[in-house]
């Protein structure tokens, strides 16, 4: 049996505190959707170097928040997530919400993609939104 592994890397000064309780989450909510935790990556990056990923990968020349790259097998999960950081600030601003949330809130997007479930109609952005919102209030974090 594969041991669940979540990761977090940062290509940039940020620096995700508490990263237990990230990845006991992670996990829980993966858990909550029938499916295993195999190996999960979370790269934190600024807007430049998430661009060049969409430039190289996708052939998308826009800023964006998250990038995932799926290498799920069978109903286990795997795969990378790039974040940028300085997207999440901006978009926390502009949405009116702590930055942590907004955070969270991308974070479990990844993995919702890992687990099936896309956003490119208003049906699918609709249930994603849903699903992110479920698995946010599964976070518990003592403050």
């Amino acid at each position: 049996m594969l041991e669940h592994q979540v990761n977090f890397f940062s290509e940039t000064n940020f620096v995700l505190e508490r990263e237990q309780d990230y990845a006991e989450w992670i996990v829980a909510a993966v858990k909550s959707e029938n499916k295993l935790t195999g190996e999960i990556n979370y790269i934190f990056c600024d807007d430049e170097y998430l661009h060049n990923i969409n430039l190289q990968y996708l052939d998308h020349d826009t800023l964006t928040d998250i990038i995932s790259f799926d290498n799920t097998v069978g109903d286990t999960l795997h795969g990378d997530i790039y974040i940028s950081i300085e997207r999440i600030r901006e978009n926390a601003g502009e949405f009116g919400v702590d930055f942590n949330e907004e955070l969270k809130r991308v974070m479990i997007h990844g993995v919702l993609h890992f687990c099936g479930y896309k956003d490119k109609t208003e049906r699918d952005k609709e249930l994603m939104r849903r699903k992110e919102e479920e698995k946010m209030k599964m976070f518990h974090v003592e403050q």
